[in-house]
C-alpha cells in the first residue's frame, strides 16, 4: 500500500490539482459546532433527496426540490413524526413530487429516527458531529440500523453533503483501494469495510488531511 503523499503524487500526475495540500477544489468539511448549527429539519431534507436520488437521475430530483420542500412542509420533524397514512397517500399523488410510494414512506420512518437522536444527543447535527471520523463505518451503520434506506452510497452521499468529514466509495475510489491491497472486491463485508477504515485512519495519520481530501485523491489517482 502506497503511502498518501505517493497516491497524491499520481494523482497531481493524472489531473494536476490532487497533491496534498491541493484541496482548493474541495469545500471544507464542517466543524462539529456547524454540524451541531444545522437544524434537524435540514438532516431529514437531505437524507430524503439522498434517497430519492439514489437510482434515479440526480437533475430531476435537483430540479423538482422546491416541491419536495413544499409537498413535505419544510421537513419538520415533529411534522412527519406525527403524520399517519393519509398523509402518504396524498404524497402518492402529488405531482410536485417523484411519486415512488416506497420512497415516500423513508421520511416518517427518517423523521421518528432523527427526533430520538436528536432528543438523546441534543440535535442531529451534534450526533454527527461528535462521532469520530476513525469510525465512519460504524456511524454508516448506525444510519443504516436505525433510519430507512440510509445504507450504504446513500448513507455516504448523506454524511458528504451535509458536510461531516468522511469518505464515499465510488467506482474510482474503490479502483483505489483494490489497487493499492485494501480490498479485493467492492467493500461490503464488515471485514472489508473494517480494512477500508483502517487505511483511511493510517493516510489521515500520516497526511494530516480529512477524510474528504484523501477521498477525493484517491478517486483522482484513477485514470479518467
Amino acid at each position: 500500500m502506497r503511502t498518501f503523499g505517493e497516491i497524491a503524487e499520481i494523482a497531481r500526475q493524472r489531473h494536476g490539482d490532487a497533491a496534498p495540500q491541493g484541496n482548493s477544489t474541495l469545500a471544507a468539511p464542517k466543524s462539529p459546532a456547524e454540524l451541531a448549527a444545522i437544524p434537524d429539519d435540514r438532516y431529514l431534507s437531505m437524507a430524503t433527496r439522498c434517497i430519492f436520488q439514489s437510482g434515479f437521475n440526480w437533475k430531476v430530483i435537483d430540479n423538482k426540490w422546491d416541491g419536495f420542500e413544499a409537498a413535505f412542509e419544510g421537513f419538520d420533524l415533529g411534522r412527519w413524526v406525527l403524520s399517519n397514512d393519509d398523509d402518504i397517500a396524498a404524497l402518492v399523488s402529488d405531482k410536485r413530487i417523484v411519486r415512488n410510494g416506497a420512497k415516500i414512506a423513508t421520511v416518517p420512518a427518517n423523521a421518528r429516527f432523527f427526533a430520538g437522536v436528536s432528543a438523546k444527543h441534543g440535535g442531529v447535527g451534534r450526533w454527527l458531529g461528535e462521532w469520530p471520523v476513525t469510525d465512519q463505518v460504524g456511524l454508516l451503520d448506525a444510519l443504516a440500523d436505525g433510519g430507512s434506506r440510509l445504507g450504504g452510497a446513500t448513507g455516504q452521499y448523506f454524511l458528504r453533503f451535509m458536510g461531516k468529514d468522511s469518505f464515499i466509495l465510488s467506482k474510482d475510489v474503490t479502483a483505489a483501494l483494490i489497487r493499492e491491497g485494501v480490498i479485493e472486491k467492492p467493500a461490503t463485508s464488515k471485514k472489508a469495510l473494517a480494512a477500508v477504515q483502517q487505511a483511511f485512519n493510517g493516510w489521515a495519520e500520516e497526511s494530516g488531511q480529512p477524510m474528504t481530501v484523501i477521498s477525493r485523491t484517491l478517486a483522482r489517482s484513477i485514470d479518467a
